[in-house]
């Protein structure tokens, strides 16, 4: 039922920044959590970050001080800001509620040069 659109995916070099954006097709006040995943060559997906509807977060441990999660409910939009990239962060990222509720959008790649 809710439709997102990733957009903000580039290529850096490491130590670099970048900011995700999700447009999401309905109010985000509404949803009780949303977040970003990612999955990287080779490997599963997995949870990045997430906010829920209080505004409590969850960051990964593996992003926890150079990745902030961050919202704007009046453009029902969530950001992902991304700091210090390394390497290991080149993925693409999706957006989605938490949990996912069994689908997906396209996503938008990230690439970090060493």
């Amino acid at each position: 039922q809710v439709q997102v659109v990733e957009s903000g995916g580039g290529l850096v070099q490491a130590g670099g920044s970048l900011s995700l954006s999700c447009a999401a097709s309905i109010s985000i006040f509404s949803i009780n959590a949303i977040g970003w995943y990612r999955q990287a060559p080779g490997k599963q997906r997995e949870l990045v970050a997430g906010i829920r509807r209080a505004g409590s977060t969850t960051h990964a441990d593996s992003v926890k001080g150079r990745f902030t999660i961050s919202r704007d409910n009046a453009k029902n939009t969530v950001y992902l800001q991304m700091n210090s990239l390394k390497p290991e962060d080149t993925a693409v990222y999706y957006c989605s509620t938490l949990p996912n509720l069994g689908s997906w959008g396209q996503g938008t790649q990230v690439t970090v040069s060493s």
